[in-house]
């Protein structure tokens, strides 16, 4: 078969459309409209004869064929993707257009007040921060990378463990005048609580208690469940019940008695930050720079400093 440059561009698209599970959200990651994708598709089946999607207006399916073909042509094209890295210069320079999903909360409370640093340190970078409560497809959102709290997805990404936030269970003053304070976690069935909502399932994050090797799940009372922090923080120092928060960027409020630590001796319940990235995306000089300054921020020095000295 004679090479043309059609071939290896209908490739191209398949792989997007594969990754993507629609052709409207490859069309996306492409830049291209959806006909353009179902024509770039059609002109590929013609040129190998075979078909290689299944489609309707409703689905989409890929064929044996069209599995066998993008599972063996994968790898080339990885490589081809390596080479131009290298032939740009993109391993070694940071430069060109970095796109990240990233926590609304992180975004705000460590991300907002470094980012000119940044910026100066690379001029010829153009950084993109897209606020996200969920990771959702990195590849079919063009994403290089996130940044989310919580366990990362295990499927089709890897991922590096950025901060291990410790927990913390608050109320205010007002509230345990009021109520009294309960002495051991158990004791939390007989209060209110405040449910902070997991963007993922829609449903409260389970609260647990970890001292050493002793672990206490709690099923508590709650009223009132929202999906924002600053509004569940605000809620909880007029008094509307307990809440879990993350020491992380809570020092200001703490240490203005607005909050108090109910249970200091059960420490060792934490929430992770991970970097997560496609994984079949290179780590270009981009990605790695941008993780690289987000572990300077988090690391012993500056975590320290976000804990006990910043406000959001």
């Amino acid at each position: 078969m004679a090479y043309d440059g059609r071939l290896l561009s209908g490739v191209t698209v398949l792989m997007a459309v594969v990754e993507a599970g629609t052709m409207t959200r490859a069309a996306d990651a492409l830049g291209m409209t959806q006909s353009g994708v179902g024509r770039s598709i059609q002109r590929l089946e013609a040129r190998i004869g075979t078909r290689l999607l299944d489609r309707t207006t409703r689905t989409l399916r890929v064929t044996d064929e069209g599995r066998r073909f993008w599972e063996r042509v994968g790898p080339h094209l990885d490589g081809i993707e390596q080479a131009a890295l290298d032939a740009a210069g993109a391993t070694e320079k940071v430069r060109g257009r970095l796109r990240v999903n990233v926590d609304p909360f992180f975004s705000r409370l460590v991300l907002a007040r470094e980012l000119a640093g940044f910026l100066e340190q690379h001029p010829d970078l153009r950084l993109e921060l897209i606020m996200r409560d969920h990771i959702g497809d990195l590849v079919a959102d063009a994403f290089d990378m996130a940044l989310r709290f919580g366990e990362p997805p295990v499927a089709g990404f890897t991922n590096r463990k950025i901060l291990e936030a410790r927990i913390l269970t608050v109320a205010s003053p007002g509230y345990l005048e009021k109520h009294g304070k309960p002495d051991h976690p158990r004791d939390l069935i007989k209060h209110t609580s405040i449910d902070y909502q997991d963007p993922t399932t829609g449903r409260p994050f389970e609260w647990e208690f970890r001292r050493g090797p002793e672990v206490v799940p709690i099923r508590q009372s709650a009223r009132l469940m929202v999906s924002d922090v600053e509004t569940m923080i605000g809620a909880c120092c007029e008094g509307a019940g307990i809440a879990q928060i993350m020491e992380l960027g809570s020092g200001h409020i703490m240490g203005s008695g607005k909050l108090i630590e109910i249970f200091p001796e059960w420490s060792d319940e934490t929430f992770p930050l991970y970097a997560v990235f496609p994984s079949r995306r290179h780590r270009a000089a981009k990605v790695r720079a941008f993780t690289d300054f987000c572990l300077r921020l988090l690391g012993p020095s500056g975590a320290t400093a976000l804990t006990f000295n910043r406000t959001p």
